[in-house]
């Protein structure tokens, strides 16, 4: 079991929530990022060439069996899905088999109504809660 962080758009506390559990636990941590991003850990980076998807096809590249996946890309939960022991979006929930057509379904929606010019509401503001929650399950799916 690894923890593999989608690092495009990840926020800060969810890395280090991550790495503190991954030290905690003693698990393994990877952070996938493109060459827009600079990040720093104590775990490896890897960094992939800049690219439409890139980070997705090199996280779906190493994914393994039991591997816990953070990330906000939805397509990329759902390749992932299968074979992850969780996956965990930064905001502080589960996606699961019982979610995944629902988040996906919206996510189409938000698309087409982007094409047409019209906005969609983007993210909030983070708050402690969603740290707080997304350690929360994080750790559910760590000790599960």
């Amino acid at each position: 079991m690894r923890i593999i962080i989608d690092g495009d758009a990840c926020p800060q506390s969810v890395m280090k929530i991550c790495e503190r559990n991954a030290k905690k636990y003693g698990i393994d941590l990877k952070i996938v990022v493109d060459t827009d991003h600079f990040i720093t850990s104590d775990y490896e980076v890897i960094v992939v060439e800049n690219g439409n998807d890139a980070v997705d096809y090199k996280i779906v590249q190493i994914f393994q069996n039991k591997d816990i996946l953070v990330t906000q890309d939805y397509g990329l939960a759902s390749l992932v899905l299968p074979k992850a022991k969780g996956v965990v979006h930064t905001s502080g929930f589960e996606i699961n088999a019982f979610n995944i057509e629902i988040l996906l379904q919206s996510r189409y929606i938000s698309q087409r109504i982007r094409k047409t010019g019209a906005k969609t509401k983007g993210p909030s503001k983070r708050t402690k809660e969603q740290d707080k929650e997304f350690e929360k399950i994080l750790v559910r799916i760590i000790l599960s």
